[in-house]
């Protein structure tokens, strides 16, 4: 299990008393925010790490382009995993042993803080 299984289930395990039905797509919505704002941060950081060494690479549309593809691979590799065999291996897994829940309100600042760390970064370079 990783860091986005362990995530995915405290979402899916905070929301399943309040919204039955969808907890697990509020769930996979949040994996998915969480990735792709980690995605552009990565995507910017490397952006701004090629223009110092003057590496041309990619125009900015086609960079932008490749991102909206990438999130939407994303998106479905998400929808695909957490649906079938591996929700009920890690709700499995997470009921055996003692987990804790963090704050629902932390979870949400994450991927929020990520964007914006992501936003500064690009106005730097």
């Amino acid at each position: 299990m990783n860091l986005f299984d362990t995530l995915f289930y405290n979402i899916f395990s905070q929301y399943k008393t309040k919204y039955k039905q969808k907890a697990n797509s509020i769930a996979i919505a949040y994996v998915t925010l969480f990735q792709v704002s980690l995605l552009l941060l990565l995507g910017i950081f490397f952006a701004g790490f090629f223009k110092q060494m003057h590496m041309v690479t990619m125009s900015s549309g086609k960079a932008w382009t490749l991102f909206g593809l990438a999130s939407v691979f994303i998106y479905f590799k998400n929808w695909m995993q957490y649906t079938g065999k591996k929700r009920m291996m890690i709700n499995a897994k997470m009921n055996k042993k003692k987990t804790e829940h963090y704050s629902l309100w932390l979870l949400w600042i994450m991927p929020v803080a990520v964007l914006g760390l992501s936003i500064v970064l690009y106005q730097a370079v």
